[in-house]
């Protein structure tokens, strides 16, 4: 009987102790898209023979771990103070999530210690693979024209594949993101300030919008005791594209010669429930060039994104 791609199902919840099955349910069900698994990413060992003839040796499957990507729609729960069922994703990528009031709203921030692990379950059409101690990697894309989107890549012990039916999954969490478009988004703030849920001052840019790459260094590593995966740095990045005046444009590359440093914000959404703010306190440019669009000039930056005073370089509000 054949198995088909689209009888798919991905559930994750939080660990209480690391590598310990979380047990995910179908209301812990993701609704994802561009999913890819693989199940046994090995470092085989060849036993390079030397017999009497030419020919290949056995390999022994040495140290293995699982791979999951996917990615999710970066949108709001439909209430402000309400934590968005894409939170604990960020979660195993090395983020806090708090709940705070006035106004009422959820704000996700990097941390370097106290780290959560996920437990992911993979529902391969009648297969589940289990992901044990997962943590990740994220990547967050807000393009002109776009749905706004998280990318994440998670690494996690092998828990055992097993056959079994799928679970039923419940997406009722999962809300529909606003499209990328002038009438939903606030585009790129430079030099503004952010504090209780609100971006200030600063100078607006029109942008194409924006790609952040947390950077999150992910490890396994296996001992003759245990195994392990750990994040044991972050190098957040990024992209942006403006289009400037040639004032601009010249002002930029002084700033980029003179390592510049400077705020930035971008608020995704407009209505309460759903609306997304992204604030970066210190943010550097640079590899400036040229670049097109529809005839017009554009120039392309890359971005680092740099902690201010620690475990701030970036800050997800939602409202």
């Amino acid at each position: 009987m054949p198995r088909y791609i689209r009888n798919t199902v991905l559930a994750a919840a939080i660990e209480a102790t690391a590598g310990v099955d979380a047990t995910p349910t179908g209301a812990d069900a993701l609704l994802v898209f561009d999913v890819n698994i693989t199940p046994l990413e090995a470092t085989n060992i060849d036993r390079a023979l030397v017999r009497a003839y030419f020919g290949a040796s056995e390999q022994l499957v040495g140290t293995s771990f699982v791979r999951c990507s996917f990615g999710v729609e970066l949108a709001g729960s439909g209430t402000a103070a309400t934590a968005r069922a894409w939170g604990k994703l960020l979660q195993g990528c090395a983020f806090a999530e708090a709940s705070l009031s006035t106004p009422n709203r959820v704000e996700l921030s990097p941390v370097s210690t106290g780290l959560k692990t996920l437990t992911l379950y993979y529902y391969d059409d009648g297969v589940l693979h289990k992901l044990l101690g997962a943590m990740g990697n994220v990547k967050l894309s807000a393009k002109v024209g776009d749905r706004p989107k998280l990318m994440f890549d998670f690494m996690g012990i092998d828990g055992g594949p097993v056959a079994t039916p799928n679970v039923a999954p419940t997406y009722t969490a999962w809300k529909t993101p606003v499209a990328m478009t002038k009438a939903n988004v606030v585009d790129v703030t430079l030099g503004c300030t952010y504090a209780a849920g609100a971006l200030s001052g600063g100078t607006l840019k029109k942008s194409t919008g924006l790609e952040i790459d947390l950077g999150n260094a992910v490890q396994f590593t296996p001992t003759l005791a245990d195994e392990s995966v750990d994040i044991t740095d972050r190098q957040a990045k990024g992209s942006v594209q403006y289009e400037m005046s040639a004032a601009d444009e010249v002002a930029m590359i002084a700033a980029v010669k003179a390592n510049a440093v400077q705020s930035m914000g971008f608020t995704i959404g407009t209505a309460a429930g759903n609306k997304i703010i992204l604030f970066m306190p210190k943010v550097q440019h640079f590899n400036l060039r040229k670049e097109e669009v529809n005839g017009r000039r554009f120039i392309g930056l890359d971005l680092s994104l740099i902690p201010d005073s620690g475990n701030d370089e970036l800050r997800i509000v939602t409202q």
